[in-house]
């Protein structure tokens, strides 16, 4: 993919499930600790990221669920595992800031964006509520009806 990002970086990936499951209330931005059959695979653009969700454990954090599907070219003499378990790389404060939020308040932290910057890969963190079934229809109505005036402001 082509597509710019905020940040500056090219897009690898974005999770367009975690907007309809969730409300994002606030946004981090982590490392991601990588072998190189994985960065290589990743700049083709080889992953499946939606099913994947960030675990606090022990202080540190942990990227789940994420399958980096290893090039064709990848080496002999290693094996590669496309499901592993991926450490996040983010600061103390930040880590006990997200495990307070999750333990005492009740929510989740979900990865909702991989990118590139400056040549290192980065996921976006968001931390969010889950939504009910009546907000995911709400907000499937008001997506309805933007697209819906945009059209008739378009046509007159």
């Amino acid at each position: 993919m082509n597509k710019k990002t905020g940040r500056g970086g090219k897009t690898i990936a974005l999770n367009k499930r975690a907007r309809f499951e969730y409300h994002i209330e606030e946004r981090l931005e982590a490392g991601l600790s990588l072998e190189g059959w994985e960065v290589k695979s990743l700049r083709e653009s080889r992953v499946q990221f939606a099913d994947s969700y960030v675990l606090l454990k022990d202080n540190e954090a942990f990227l789940f669920g994420c399958r980096i599907d290893p090039l064709p070219t990848a080496s002999t003499h290693i094996t590669p595992d496309p499901t592993r378990t991926r450490k996040m790389l983010l600061n103390r404060r930040e880590i006990d800031r997200l495990t307070g939020m999750v333990e005492r308040k009740g929510y989740t932290v979900i990865p909702t964006a991989m990118y590139w910057s400056r040549g290192k890969v980065k996921v976006e963190i968001g931390i969010a509520k889950g939504k009910k079934a009546h907000d995911k229809r709400a907000d499937q109505k008001d997506r309805d009806w933007q697209r819906q005036k945009a059209r008739i402001m378009k046509h007159g």
